[in-house]
C-alpha cells in the first residue's frame, strides 16, 4: 500500500528510526571491557595472593634422552605454588621423583628430591634440599612467563595496558598482549568469563621463540574466586605438566624475601691451567675447557645462555690474545649445556656435537628469536655443525683432540666426551660430577658413573685426570672409588 505521507516526512521518519536502532545496538566489545568482565567473573580483582597445592605428572623441559623427542617424565608428589601478584613473586616447592629412567634433569636416579624455585621481579633463584640458595638468572624469563600466564595472572597482566582483541567465535574471546623482551600471550576467555586456555610464546636460549599452550579446566569457587582444579601444559610441542589441584588458599599471608645471594648475578669466570695450552674454566655452576691449537682455540661447552657463554669466551680470549675461537664442542643436547650455542654461532665458531644432535639443533636454530633477540639473531649468522658419529679428531699437528661418543648411558643417547691423549685428560659432563672432597662413596654406584667408566675401559683411554663440566678436577682413581671398582695397576 502506498504511503499517504509526503516524501520529506517519510524520509525524516526513516532516518529517525535508523538512529534509534543504532542507539539501541550493543557496541562491539573492546579488550578492557572483556578483561573487566572476566576479572569480575573470576574474582581476579580481589585476589592479591594465592597458594595452591597439586600433584600429577611433570616433564623435564629441555632434558630429552634422544634429541628432539619428548621431555622425560617426572612424578610430582606435591607442588605447592605461592604467588604474590603485587610484588610479582612466585615460589614453587616441588617434591618429585623420576617417572622414567632415561633423560636428564639433575634428579636422582632413585628416590625423591625436593626443589624450591623462586622468582621475584627480575631475580630468580633455586634451593635444592637444605643447600644454600643459588642465583638463577637464566630462569627469570621462564618463571616470569609462568607467573603471568596463570588464569588470574594473565588477566592482571593484560589489564596493565596494550591488550587487544584478536578474534572471537563460539562464545570464546581472545585477548592478546605483549610483555616486551620476555613473552607474548593470548588468553581464551569463555562466555562465562573464565580463562580456559592461554597460548604464549617466550624467549628460550636454545629454541628461540618457543610456544606454550596451557589449559585450565574444572573451575570451582573458593572464597569468592573461581579457580581451575586441572592444569595441563605443553612447551615446544611436548607435554610439560598435568596437574590436579587439591587445595587452594585465597589471599594467604606470604613472606618470600629475596636472599642476598640471589642478587649477585654478575657472571664470574676464573680459570686454572691444567696443562700447557689447556685451561679449566670455572666460576659458575657449569664449567668449560679451553684448548689452544696452532692458529685457533677450541672451547669445550657453551653452557646456560648468551651471558654465561660470552663471558667465558671473553675470558678465554684473554688467556691467548690474538687467537680466535673457531671450534666449540657441545657435550650433549640438554638445554643447560647447549644454552650458549647461539652465542657460539655469533662468534663464528663451528659447533661439534654428536651426529644425532645435528638435525635437532638445525631445526631449533632455524626458529626466530624476535621476542628477546639473542647473539645469533643480532649477528645475522647461521650455524655450522660438525657431527661426531663415534670418534673424531679435531686437533691439529700440535695437539690431538679426540671426541668420543659415550654409549649406553641413561642420561643422554647423544653424548660425547673429549680426550687429550698427550695430556692424559678427559673432559665430560653429567656422566660423572665429583662430590666435595672427603665425601664417602655412595652405597650404590650411580649408573651414569658406571657407564662412563665402562666407556673409558671400552675405548682403552689412558687417563690421569678428569675435567668435569660440573665440579672439580679429580684423578681417575676417584671415579673408580665411587663405582666401587679396583683401580687397575
Amino acid at each position: 500500500m502506498r504511503s499517504l505521507l509526503p516524501r520529506p516526512i517519510r524520509s525524516a521518519l526513516v532516518a529517525g528510526s535508523a538512529l534509534m536502532l543504532l542507539s539501541c545496538a550493543t557496541p562491539p566489545p573492546d579488550a578492557p571491557a572483556v578483561l573487566s568482565r572476566s576479572s569480575q567473573a573470576m574474582g581476579t580483582g580481589q585476589l592479591n595472593t594465592v597458594r595452591y597445592i597439586g600433584e600429577g605428572t611433570g616433564y623435564a623441559f629441555g632434558q630429552a634422552y634422544k634429541a628432539g623427542s619428548a621431555w622425560p617424565k617426572i612424578t610430582i608428589h606435591t607442588l605447592t605454588r605461592s604467588i604474590d601478584y603485587g610484588t610479582a613473586t612466585m615460589r614453587d616447592e616441588i617434591v618429585l621423583s623420576r617417572g622414567e629412567p632415561l633423560g636428564g634433569g639433575g634428579y636422582p636416579l632413585t628416590g625423591q628430591q625436593r626443589n624450591d624455585q623462586f622468582v621475584s621481579g627480575e631475580i630468580a633463584w633455586n634451593q635444592v634440599g637444605t643447600t644454600p640458595p643459588s642465583p638463577g638468572p637464566r630462569f627469570v624469563t621462564d618463571r616470569m612467563h609462568q607467573l603471568w600466564i596463570t588464569p588470574h595472572g594473565v588477566i592482571k597482566a593484560a589489564m596493565r595496558g596494550g591488550a587487544r582483541l584478536t578474534a572471537g567465535e563460539g562464545g570464546v574471546t581472545m585477548v592478546a598482549f605483549d610483555w616486551p623482551g620476555r613473552f607474548t600471550a593470548t588468553a581464551y576467555i569463555a562466555v562465562d568469563g573464565l580463562v580456559r586456555r592461554v597460548e604464549s610464546t617466550f624467549a628460550d636460549p636454545v629454541l628461540g621463540d618457543t610456544q606454550a599452550t596451557t589449559l585450565y579446566d574444572d573451575y570451582r569457587a573458593v572464597s569468592g574466586v573461581q579457580f581451575p582444579m586441572r592444569v595441563r601444559q605443553t612447551i615446544g610441542g611436548h607435554p610439560v605438566l598435568d596437574l590436579v589441584i587439591t587445595e587452594v588458599q585465597v589471599n594467604p599471608s606470604l613472606a618470600m624475601a629475596v636472599p642476598e645471594s640471589a642478587r649477585n648475578v654478575a657472571e664470574r669466570v676464573t680459570s686454572e691451567k691444567v696443562a700447557e695450552g689447556v685451561w679449566f674454566v670455572t666460576g659458575g655452576s657449569h664449567n668449560s675447557v679451553a684448548i689452544e691449537l696452532l692458529d685457533r682455540l677450541i672451547v669445550v661447552e657453551a653452557p646456560l645462555n648468551d651471558a654465561r657463554t660470552q663471558a667465558v669466551f671473553e675470558h678465554v680470549k684473554s688467556l691467548v690474545p690474538g687467537k680466535p675461537i673457531r671450534t666449540v664442542v657441545n657435550s650433549h643436547q640438554h638445554f643447560d649445556h647447549a644454552g650458549g650455542l647461539r652465542a657460539a654461532v655469533a662468534e663464528g665458531a663451528t659447533i661439534v656435537t654428536q651426529a644425532d644432535n645435528v638435525p635437532f639443533f638445525e631445526r631449533a636454530f632455524s626458529q626466530e628469536s624476535r621476542i628477546r633477540p639473542d647473539a645469533m639473531a643480532r649477528a645475522g649468522r647461521g650455524p655450522t655443525f660438525l657431527g661426531v658419529p663415534s670418534k673424531l679428531d679435531i686437533g691439529d699437528a700440535t695437539r690431538t683432540v679426540e671426541v668420543h661418543r659415550i654409549v649406553g648411558g641413561p642420561h643422554s643417547d647423544s653424548f660425547i666426551m673429549v680426550y687429550l691423549p698427550k695430556e692424559r685428560l678427559l673432559i665430560e659432563a653429567d656422566a660423572y660430577t665429583p662430590a666435595p672432597p672427603n665425601t664417602p662413596p655412595p652405597a650404590v654406584a650411580n649408573a651414569n658413573n658406571v657407564n662412563l667408566l665402562d666407556n673409558i675401559e671400552r675405548l682403552k683411554l689412558g687417563i690421569e685426570r678428569i675435567l668435569p663440566l660440573h665440579g672439580r678436577v679429580v684423578p681417575l682413581s676417584e671415579l673408580y672409588t665411587v663405582t666401587q671398582r679396583p683401580v687397575p695397576r
